[in-house]
């Protein structure tokens, strides 16, 4: 059975970009933007990048597992809808990966979530009064 419910899942595939907090070995955070996709092998999800062995969120995750990941957006504005997909859960800085895309580098980052909280998925964004 899947951490993510078939709303998470869908709103997820229609999404390019997330943020990736991670904390360092002292203890400080840090929040990323990401590309990512999910991995129906392992029920994860998949951030990729160009040079990701030499970045930062990289080295944090090898250090600290714990992690969070917020895919959202704004559906509408009027009237006001936000969409969100929230992951916490634990993470491996993972090399000689095959890269999401050409040029990406062979290091990732495999998110395995532990909890899912997600809102605005499944309401239809309202109509607009005329």
């Amino acid at each position: 059975m899947s951490a993510f419910s078939e709303a998470e899942l869908a709103y997820l595939a229609s999404q390019r970009l997330g943020r990736l907090a991670t904390v360092d070995r002292d203890g400080n955070p840090q929040n990323s933007p990401v590309s990512f996709q999910y991995n129906a092998e392992f029920d994860s999800i998949d951030i990729g990048g160009f040079g990701m062995g030499a970045s930062r969120k990289f080295r944090n995750v090898a250090g600290n597992e714990r992690v969070a990941f917020v895919v959202d957006d704004i559906a509408s504005l009027d009237p006001w809808q936000v969409r969100c997909v929230e992951i916490r859960g634990t993470a491996e800085a993972l090399t000689g990966q095959e890269p999401q895309r050409p040029g990406m580098s062979e290091e990732l980052i495999r998110l395995r979530p532990r909890r899912v909280i997600s809102f605005g998925l499944t309401e239809p964004a309202p109509a607009r009064p005329h």
